[in-house]
């Protein structure tokens, strides 16, 4: 191919993106600009997947300035097609190549047929079902939101749904532990990346949490999220910034903050969206930020949308809470004490609130304090909620939410709102301490993990197993519970190996581990081994990391072998188990060696934190208040002194606990919950999930690309490349087979089985195979129907309607590409609103391509006028579309516009840049939609047979 500057061509695997330009070209590389839609592509100019556009006489062209013209010739001047023609007005007009209007539609499908490039009957139909299938997917309300390998729980659809759908969402997640802050930020990015809202994202961690946050996002919502550690970025040390080489980065806050030089990459690299887990850990105070802190401002300063996720804010205080909100919004949260007076007014607001949900009515301090807050329009309110309108309870939380402080920035739920989490009863198993173990010298080695010492000491004959009355408690325990499966955590990938050994040796006992040595994939065998209940382990052995990432709640025995350090760690062994959703009360096994820093952990966990009958959300505090007393007592002390420090434990998390409790603010915990919308969103994700749509549309998928596949177990399919595989690069996800499934409560199950849905790379990736290339635009079909007259001839033709924009618009919730059907008989009567397309579809028999291709050109001076003349017929359709695009785009954003602007008044939370935004999108929006054409997508002739 001979490139040249100016030139325009049409991508062949991104058609969507219009008519591009020739910008720049190298020995090598190829740039393209498209500005119908805004992008730009680098391509080799050795397999560039380009078409060149070239229009031949008869043609009618656009110019750039939207006047057009009928080519009568063409001619090429260094490398540039210049057309000469006739305007609409029959003056002669010259248009150049690059002054081409950027939103010409092509016939391509009606090139190709008359070129003899006829395609399978059965391509055509799946083409077809794609893009109906395609626009269905941009307009539902679940796209983004259904794909998770998660039950859709209520509370965590509406806030991914809420926080997702602003542009540049700045927010922070403050549910309480247990109630799924990684799952509500994997489905605010998924949808965020789904809608084009956002491309690029950095997730910010504490280096522990980094390999579940990695397992959570490629295990959940399959996002190839790339982990850049020091291993990571010293392997890129030639690299001008390796941070810009990745779409999705996962790193830890603790491995930028100690390098000015990666800390500096991370700042100059593009970000649309930044995640922070744990950001209550980020120390601020008037006087000193900490230097973790200090990088997240920052970053804060630079990324437009920014998710902050948080244990609840108050319980390190209102100094806390302040420090995250001024990352979100430094210009409304900029003094310590003005948050802390506007605090105090929402308070008696919050408690109105709560009066009114609990007592079905309002005291005359519940009205005095909504009137004050509301002023001109409580009146009319309150009157309302006198006199019995439901409705107006809701209107009225709805006023109150939107002018609280922080209403819009904080997404908050407790259990003690939400239902569903099962109960918990604690086994505890005080054991004598082997005498090997009491003759290790103190301070050696630590006493919570004796076994350790032995573990180290190769050249000991004994193992340390033979003698840990663990060891025989946990075979007897495991005998009693046999028909039950258990998950066994302790500490150490050590432990967890020889505990296997013994479980083996001594009692034949089907075990496996699941450790940080192992793969992912080693993992994901071990706990699909585990979940088999008919042939699977009854135990699955577990180090640390087993706590971190995994669900297992289809068991709910959990023995914890030893204890670990932290309180946060032991509420993640037991939230493997408990979980939304937990059938039954978990059972939690804990075996300790008496008089040693293990009993007294257990002490320490279960009478000073209730951390095993109850989630400890003071547990942190208390940990961190009490540490520099509580280390030495463990290792030893005087037993009242041990007695005293546990009593005064206990009274400092009562008050604690009740601090947390009467500071919920009911009127958040409202507007986190959604007032039904998440229940809703949750019922129609079911039922989607129940619908055969899915199934039988991937089925034929597989046959069309050569995909074999074969059952595994009930509603389980084994996927691998055909002999006759189409295309190498389908996205089967491995080279050898996949296993799949479309049931939901399998895939929960079965981490080993990928979930397919309308989400699911497979899935998406297949449509855009089929729709990027011009796969089943063209066929010839023998109709069988007696009805018709033999050799009577058919034309059906697809035309996509649509409007080409950047995506971040998001026009396809507005006008989605839809194909506008044309079905011509021969006088050009168009019969689509008579003859459906699946009707048709079962009257049709394939023809051999050569029969195919003779016909065609037999048949091409009476089918070039139909399909010239089609687009006449399908026009009146698109028209309606488009207008009916139109008034539903002004009238949502132009809604949402108003309700922003008055709230601005109200509410300073509500920024500048949103209002910006709103208004830019709504010019924008309405400017491409007069953009909008028609696109002949495909044609089908068919010939009625004897």
């Amino acid at each position: 191919m001979q490139y040249t500057p100016g030139q325009r061509w049409i991508s062949d695997s991104e058609s969507e993106l219009g008519l591009g330009t020739i910008l720049t070209l190298d020995d090598r590389m190829l740039t393209v600009l498209y500005p119908a839609s805004g992008e730009t592509r680098r391509y080799s100019l050795r397999n560039a997947p380009l078409t060149r556009v070239r229009f031949a006489a008869g043609d009618e062209i656009t110019h750039y300035e939207n006047w057009r013209m009928t080519v009568r010739d063409v001619i090429e001047e260094q490398g540039i097609l210049v057309y000469v023609g006739l305007d609409n007005d029959n003056q002669e007009r010259v248009i150049a190549e690059p002054d081409l209007s950027n939103f010409i539609q092509f016939r391509l499908a009606s090139d190709r047929l008359f070129a003899g490039q006829i395609d399978p009957l059965h391509w055509f139909s799946l083409r077809y079902r794609t893009l109906e299938r395609q626009g269905l997917l941009q307009q539902s309300e679940l796209f983004g939101l259904c794909g998770a390998r998660a039950e859709p729980i209520p509370h965590q659809l509406h806030i991914a749904r809420e926080v997702a759908d602003r542009m540049a969402p700045r927010v922070l997640l403050a549910d309480e532990v247990g109630l799924g802050k990684t799952i509500e930020a994997g489905l605010v990015i998924q949808r965020q990346l789904l809608s084009g809202r956002a491309r690029r994202v950095l997730i910010m961690v504490p280096e522990n949490l980094q390999h579940q946050w990695l397992v959570e996002m490629r295990r959940r919502f399959n996002l190839q999220v790339a982990l850049f550690d020091a291993e990571r970025c010293a392997a890129h040390e030639d690299s001008d910034n390796p941070f810009e080489e990745e779409q999705l980065v996962l790193t830890a806050i603790d491995f930028l903050k100690d390098s000015a030089r990666w800390q500096e990459a991370v700042l100059k690299a593009d970000w649309d969206l930044l995640v922070v887990d744990e950001a209550h850990h980020l120390v601020w105070h008037p006087e000193h930020v900490s230097s973790e802190y200090a990088l997240v401002e920052k970053l804060a300063r630079q990324v437009a949308g920014v998710l902050l996720l948080t244990a609840t804010p108050e319980q390190l205080g209102q100094e806390s809470h302040f420090a995250r909100l001024r990352l979100l919004d430094p210009d409304r949260f900029h003094d310590l004490q003005a948050f802390r007076d506007e605090s105090a007014q929402y308070q008696p607001v919050a408690e109105a609130v709560q009066e009114l949900l609990d007592q079905g009515q309002l005291s005359a301090k519940a009205r005095t304090a909504i009137a004050g807050f509301l002023q001109s329009e409580a009146d009319e309110l309150l009157a309302q909620l006198d006199s019995g309108d439901e409705a107006a309870r809701a209107r009225l939380v709805r006023e109150l939410v939107d002018r609280h402080g922080t209403g819009r920035l904080l997404f908050r739920n407790t259990r003690a709102a939400i239902a569903g989490f099962p109960g918990r009863e604690l086994h505890s198993y005080p054991l004598s301490a082997p005498m090997q173990y009491l003759e290790l010298q103190r301070g050696e080695h630590p006493e919570l993990y004796p076994e350790v010492a032995f573990q180290a000491q190769d050249d000991l004959g004994e193992r340390w197993w033979q003698f840990d009355p663990r060891v025989e408690w946990l075979i007897d325990t495991l005998k009693m519970l046999k028909r039950s499966k258990v998950l066994v955590i302790c500490a150490h990938a050590e432990t967890a190996l020889d505990l296997e050994d013994a479980l083996r040796s001594k009692n034949g006992i089907a075990a496996t581990t699941f450790h940080e040595g192992m793969s992912i994939l080693e993992r994901d065998r071990a706990a699909a081994y585990f979940a088999d209940e008919e042939f699977g382990a009854q135990v699955l052995i577990c180090s640390e990391i087993g706590s971190e990432g995994r669900n297992f709640q289809f068991a709910h025995h959990l023995v914890m072998f030893d204890l670990p350090s932290h309180p946060d760690l032991l509420e993640q062994r037991i939230g493997r188990l408990d979980r939304i959703g937990q059938k039954q009360t978990i059972q939690l096994h804990v075996p300790h060696l008496q008089d040693t820093e293990q009993e007294r952990l257990f002490q320490w966990y279960h009478h000073g934190l209730n951390a095993f009958l109850a989630t400890c959300p003071t547990g942190n505090a208390l940990q961190h208040e009490f540490g520099s007393r509580l280390l030495p007592l463990l290792e030893g002390g005087h037993d009242s002194e041990w007695q005293a420090l546990l009593d005064e434990a206990v009274q400092r998390r009562h008050a604690l606990e009740e601090e947390l409790h009467s500071g919920r603010d009911r009127l958040l915990e409202l507007n986190s919950r959604g007032a039904g919308q998440g229940e809703r969103l949750a019922k129609a994700i079911k039922a989607q999930d129940q619908d055969f749509a899915l199934p039988m549309y991937m089925e034929e998928i597989f046959n069309v690309f050569g995909i074999d596949s074969e059952d595994h177990s009930e509603n389980a399919f084994i996927l691998r490349p055909g002999e006759k595989m189409l295309d190498s690069g389908f996205p089967l996800g491995s080279d050898e087979g996949v296993t799949i499934t479309y049931d939901r409560d399998l895939a929960l199950a079965r981490e080993d089985m990928q979930l397919i849905t309308w989400e699911h790379p497979m899935t998406l990736g297949a449509m855009d195979m089929v729709m990027s290339s011009s796969m089943g635009n063209t066929a010839v079909a023998l109709l069988k129907n007696k009805a018709l007259k033999p050799g009577t001839v058919l034309v059906e033709l697809l035309f996509v309607s649509e409007a080409i924009a950047p995506r971040h618009l998001q026009l396809g919730r507005f006008l989605p590409p839809q194909a506008l059907r044309c079905l011509l008989d021969p006088k050009g009567n168009d019969l689509a609103a008579k003859v459906s397309f699946d009707t048709l579809d079962t009257q049709l028999e394939s023809v051999p391509r050569s029969s195919a291709n003779k016909f065609i050109q037999a048949q091409r001076e009476q089918l070039t006028p139909l399909i010239a003349n089609a687009q006449s017929k399908v026009q009146a359709a698109h028209d309606a579309r488009v207008g009916s695009a139109v008034k539903k785009l002004k009238a949502e954003l132009e809604e949402e516009l108003a309700r922003l602007t008055a709230l601005r008044q109200v509410n300073p939370s509500v920024r500048d840049s949103e209002l910006q935004h709103l208004s830019q999108q709504l010019e924008q929006g309405l400017e491409h939609l007069s953009q909008a054409g028609l696109r002949l997508e495909s044609v089908r002739v068919m010939v009625a047979g004897s």
